[in-house]
């Protein structure tokens, strides 16, 4: 009874300690370049060049104000999207939020530094000792989170494994199972959408600066995150295969001599550091929902994939490494 009061007051300073984080990074957003208007141009420099350091594109005072802290606020909300999805405090989540709010309150701080005392922002100084220090600082920060956060499963606290299911011996398998996620097909969509309007904008000449630093950037994300937004599980004689995204490619295959055992376990994104392709304590995991997995244990190494009717594909998978054994 301690232990469950404990707990539940644990999680609920957590709550309110990212509340805070949240809101007070939106504040510093907001306040760092309106509190120093006075001292600023009417527009601001926001982009440099990567080799001179000069800057070549601008933002009136308001849009360098509100630009990231709309991009702070969208991050927040998946953040608590799939927080509620999951039920329970996602490490990932707070890992996510620390680094992002680390790196974006740390570039808007570089950017009134350099525009700070100018009439013009093409007089702006450089930011790209600054930039290097925040991005260093974010990726410290988040890997620390996640070190610190991260949920490891106690030796022995594992399944053993689902018994083989029994098979005729001229019987022949064949078990398919898929599953997706509408959130990360979504977040792939609106990904995919922004790179593509700030193509448009760059190839037609709409922007004084190319948007490449955002075009690079949400394409890639666009891409691997539909890539991982669903996946098909085929059990055969010939072992596992399980295929990602809409044209089954890329994919990985098993054997069955590969196979050591198979079983079904539940899962959730807090356990295996989010949604998506997944590496963590728990070993590989592909999570598109939480629940039940398909977990086998290959070459010493354990490979999971949340995908309906688990129990039966990982009997059908011991079944198949006996016969190749």
């Amino acid at each position: 009874m301690t232990g469950n009061v404990a707990g539940k007051r644990g999680a609920g300073v957590a709550r309110w300690a990212a509340y805070g984080w949240v809101a007070g990074v939106l504040a510093l957003l907001l306040a760092l370049p309106l509190l120093t208007a006075g001292r600023l141009p009417d527009r601001v420099a926001t982009h440099w060049t990567g080799t001179s350091g000069h800057p070549d594109g601008s933002m009136p005072l308001w849009a360098a104000a509100v630009f990231p802290a709309l991009i702070w606020a969208v991050a927040s909300a998946v953040v608590a999207v799939a927080h509620g999805r999951a039920g329970s405090a996602t490490a990932w989540g707070g890992a996510v939020l620390l680094s992002m709010g680390v790196t974006l309150a740390g570039a808007q701080a570089a950017i009134v530094r350099a525009n700070l005392d100018h009439d013009r922002w093409q007089d702006a100084e450089s930011v790209t000792p600054w930039v290097v220090g925040t991005l260093a600082a974010g990726a410290a920060v988040g890997v620390a989170a996640a070190l610190v956060t991260r949920r490891r499963v106690p030796p022995g606290a594992r399944p053993s494994g689902t018994p083989p299911m029994e098979l005729p011996p001229d019987q022949r398998v064949v078990w398919l199972a898929s599953a997706s996620n509408p959130w990360l097909h979504a977040l792939a969509a609106v990904t995919g959408a922004t790179a593509l309007i700030a193509l448009v904008l760059t190839v037609g000449g709409v922007v004084a600066a190319p948007l490449w630093p955002l075009i690079v950037p949400f394409a890639l994300v666009s891409v691997l995150t539909f890539g991982c937004a669903s996946v098909q599980v085929l059990v055969t004689d010939q072992g596992l295969r399980v295929s990602f995204g809409p044209l089954g490619w890329p994919a990985r295959r098993w054997r069955p001599a590969d196979m050591e055992s198979a079983h079904a376990e539940h899962r959730t994104p807090a356990q295996v550091g989010g949604w998506g392709y997944r590496l963590s304590g728990l070993g590989t995991t592909v999570m598109l929902r939480a629940g039940e997995c398909l977990v086998i244990r290959a070459r010493g190494k354990d490979f999971a994939v949340s995908v309906d009717d688990a129990e039966r594909g990982a009997a059908l998978l011991n079944a198949v490494a006996v016969r190749g054994r």
